[in-house]
C-alpha cells in the first residue's frame, strides 16, 4: 500500500471577520489560531477548503 500524500497547511491570517463559510473551512481543517500548522492528507475535499482560503493559508507538500 502506498504512502497516501500529505500537505501542511499554516494558517497566516485571523479569522476574525471572514465569511462563515471560511471560519468553516479552518476549523474543518482543523486549524486553531495564526501560525497554527497541522498536517491534512491530500484528499480533493481537503484541496477544495485550502483553495476557499488560500489568501489566509501557506501549504506546502511534504
Amino acid at each position: 500500500m502506498a504512502k497516501s500524500k500529505e500537505l501542511k497547511v499554516t494558517l497566516l491570517k485571523s479569522k476574525y471577520g471572514r465569511l462563515k463559510s471560511h471560519r468553516a473551512c479552518i476549523a474543518g481543517l482543523g486549524l486553531r489560531k495564526i501560525r497554527h500548522t497541522v498536517m491534512v492528507i491530500d484528499t480533493p475535499e481537503n484541496r477544495g477548503m485550502i483553495n476557499q482560503i488560500s489568501y489566509m493559508v501557506s501549504v506546502e507538500e511534504v
